[in-house]
């Protein structure tokens, strides 16, 4: 990437979702650097570039931050970068099942399954400090407790990640295929599956073996391993990403160039006419599901069918903030005030 529009990922060790984003890095062979957050609140390097946004990963390219993991692949497919063996998307048949199985995952309940029946083999499980800022993180009400949701269920969520296991077992692999779209090399349908399960098979002790193993999924782990073994591969080649603090990202994005314009709020969309949104406007941005009590206030650029987009305020630099759709909701400051 060219000095004007850097790459730089914002996340912490062994976030799962921040993983998704890293594969994609490796095998696309795109040049990144970092800045390492805390796992828990407060997040002080956001908070310079006026963003309240409370999950990761964050991926800034140039003066554009994008928020959600989803919307970060889709902004790194359109960058012209090196191509290292990874299969591309050609057929529509293998777009349609990058889609399908992106929501397989977040949108069926899988990953709070995989949650449920991985995080009671973690220290995490007696971290007051974690618990309490994952407790506040979903919303919930006083005296509830992160812990209880992770071991109220336990069973369900077992049987519904074993579920998940036997639809791959007995459906994409069961011809023997190597990757999921049937392609040469591994590509973002094996990413979109494979970075929730790889977090649950990479944790000791997390699997009942009686339940789930390379014995009674053999595809399923033999299909991990050869992507675990790929992106290490690939970034056996790669340039080892710069760590930055959040003062040199300030200094950086302060200078950096827009990456891609934002600069069409769709007057026919349903919520523009309903809330009367209109450029220029002062708003809030927030998640509709975890972490909806963090938003973030800015002047609205842009809004579509797919993507949010604010300049943000009250920060020490102003970035342009890009948040899907779905998932996200956009209100005029006052209003939000009163959500």
């Amino acid at each position: 990437m060219s000095s004007n529009h850097p790459v730089i990922l914002f996340h912490y060790p062994h976030s799962p979702f921040s993983a998704r984003v890293l594969y994609y890095l490796a095998l696309r062979g795109i040049p990144y650097d970092q800045c390492i957050q805390p796992q828990i609140l407060p997040r002080s390097d956001l908070a310079r570039l006026g963003i309240r946004y409370r999950r990761i990963p964050l991926l800034s390219i140039g003066r554009d931050v994008y928020l959600d993991s989803r919307l970060i692949l889709e902004r790194l497919e359109r960058l012209g970068a090196p191509n290292p063996p990874f299969a591309s998307t050609a057929t529509p048949e293998q777009r349609g099942l990058e889609r399908l199985l992106a929501s397989f995952t977040l949108d069926t309940g899988l990953f709070k399954s995989i949650v449920q029946v991985l995080l009671p083999h973690t220290p995490l499980l007696h971290n007051e400090a974690f618990l309490k800022d994952r407790t506040e993180m979903i919303g919930a009400p006083p005296g509830y407790n992160f812990a209880d949701f992770l071991l109220a269920g336990g069973a369900d969520a077992l049987m519904a990640v074993k579920g998940a296991l036997e639809v791959l077992e007995t459906t994409l692999l069961a011809d023997g295929r190597e990757w999921l779209a049937g392609t040469r090399e591994p590509g973002r349908a094996d990413i979109e599956a494979v970075w929730s399960i790889q977090w649950l098979f990479s944790v000791p002790g997390a699997l009942p073996g009686e339940y789930i193993s390379a014995r009674i999924f053999p595809k399923v782990f033999a299909w991990v391993e050869r992507f675990e073994k790929a992106v290490s591969v690939a970034q056996k080649g790669f340039r080892r990403p710069e760590t930055f603090s959040g003062e040199q990202v300030a200094d950086i994005l302060g200078k950096a160039a827009v990456s891609e314009a934002a600069d069409v709020v769709d007057e026919s969309d349903p919520l523009v006419r309903a809330e009367r949104l209109r450029k220029g406007q002062v708003v809030q941005l927030w998640p509709t599901d975890s972490g909806s009590r963090h938003k973030t206030v800015g002047r609205l650029l842009g809004l579509t069918a797919r993507e949010i987009t604010i300049e943000t305020t009250g920060g020490e630099v102003s970035v342009r903030v890009h948040a899907p759709r779905q998932g996200f909701r956009v209100a005029a400051l006052a209003k939000a005030n009163l959500s």
